[in-house]
């Protein structure tokens, strides 16, 4: 096991109604002022902001109000957000919605305590440590940022999507109440679903070898998403697996499952080109088009790691050649992504063989000229996965 550093400062509200106690727990935090930062309509419109904001007044928590975050979020809106915050003198920020919106919110935090460009941070990766208190009202299980220490953005003039890692913008509150998903629809909860999943696969696979309390932990998640995965898209108001997806969405990103581990992430790095290069592709659809591609790439390294993970998640047995078990493995990871109804090539997302050297500066700018961990990527390898994913 490797030497670690971790960090979990992050208070859990969970359970039905849980978004009810966000102003008497942010008053109990001291907070005065503060910024209420969410996405598009759904989340006014079901009434959630409205009963958010009413739990801030009824404990005489001062609020402003900034939405129109998108997925993939751009930092124009970002920017907006922290003038916002410095005219107003905002103490704290509180994300309602997912992924994209916490994200969002990270960055508004760090940007709102510096003198620079928050796109700064995200370009140089310099330490912050001076980032406004957070707060979340989950509404979509995915990407584990409630309680992580990551955020992803976009620049869409610089063609860009970049993240920037700090314990410091892990969150200190997180409202999660499963009942706020039973309306999501079945291609967001799936996707959502298959980017749980991919967390796990990049730490689970990388250089290191076995990590029995960390792997297991690893491994039991992904067994628990698979089980609750067609549950949750057969029953979208099935509380107890509502639940079990909610809570193992937190445990995927938080960091304990690749404790000790080197972890791997070139997948997401492949990924977020996707997604920068056009911002309608949904992260999670993109992860199920380039894991089994990047797991086909890689398996040579360890094949034994992989057959592992083949009996370990799909209970598929040992035939002996290591390799084939491996390659095994890969179907059976490919085909339970298609069975979520997610796509399987990058035709699917409208991503061409003209695309690719598109994609290679700018992964070139993010991650450098070599990158990953189980199999170190030169950007020729990097066009190799994507041509095996077309």
């Amino acid at each position: 096991m490797e030497n670690f550093d971790f960090v979990s400062p992050t208070e859990f509200v969970f359970g039905r109604g849980a978004e009810e106690q966000v102003g008497r727990k942010l008053a109990e935090h001291g907070a005065r002022r503060v910024l209420v930062h969410f996405g598009g309509g759904s989340a006014r419109e079901s009434g959630l902001i409205d009963r958010v904001c009413a739990s801030l007044d009824a404990a005489g928590v001062e609020h402003l109000e900034l939405g129109g975050v998108r997925p993939n979020p751009e930092i124009g809106l970002i920017r907006q957000a922290v003038a916002l915050c410095k005219e107003a003198g905002v103490d704290w920020v509180l994300a309602v919605g997912g992924g994209s919106v916490i994200d969002s919110a990270k960055a508004v935090a760090n940007g709102a305590c510096i003198e620079g460009d928050v796109w700064e941070l995200f370009e140089t990766k310099r330490p912050n440590p001076d980032v406004l208190p957070i707060a979340v009202v989950l509404t979509i299980p995915a990407a584990g940022s409630e309680a992580s220490r990551n955020a992803v953005v976009s620049n869409d003039e610089l063609g860009r999507k970049t993240g920037y890692a700090s314990d410091a913008q892990r969150p200190r509150l997180a409202f999660m109440n499963p009942e706020l998903t039973f309306t999501l629809p079945p291609f967001q909860t799936a996707a959502g679903l298959t980017d749980m999943f991919a967390h796990l696969l990049e730490r689970f696979f990388d250089d290191y070898g076995a990590v029995p309390v960390t792997d297991n932990l690893n491994l039991s998640l992904m067994r628990t998403i698979r089980a609750e995965a067609p549950r949750v898209l057969v029953e979208p108001d099935n509380y107890d697996a509502r639940a079990n997806v909610m809570w193992a969405g937190m445990l995927c990103h938080q960091g304990l499952a690749g404790l000790g581990r080197h972890e791997d992430w070139a997948t997401h790095a492949l990924e977020h080109e996707l997604s920068a290069l056009d911002p309608s592709i949904t992260h999670g659809a993109g992860l199920a088009v380039m894991f089994p591609a990047w797991m086909e790439y890689v398996c040579e390294q360890n094949p034994a790691r992989f057959a592992h993970y083949g009996r370990e998640v799909f209970g598929l047995a040992p035939t002996g050649d290591a390799q084939a078990d491996a390659l095994s493995a890969i179907d059976e990871t490919r085909a339970f992504f298609a069975s979520l109804g997610m796509p399987t090539t990058l035709a699917e997302l409208g991503v061409g063989e003209d695309d690719i050297q598109r994609m290679l500066p700018t992964l070139r700018a993010n991650k450098g000229e070599v990158f990953g961990s189980i199999r170190r990527l030169t950007l020729e390898d990097a066009a190799a996965v994507y041509r095996l994913a077309l």
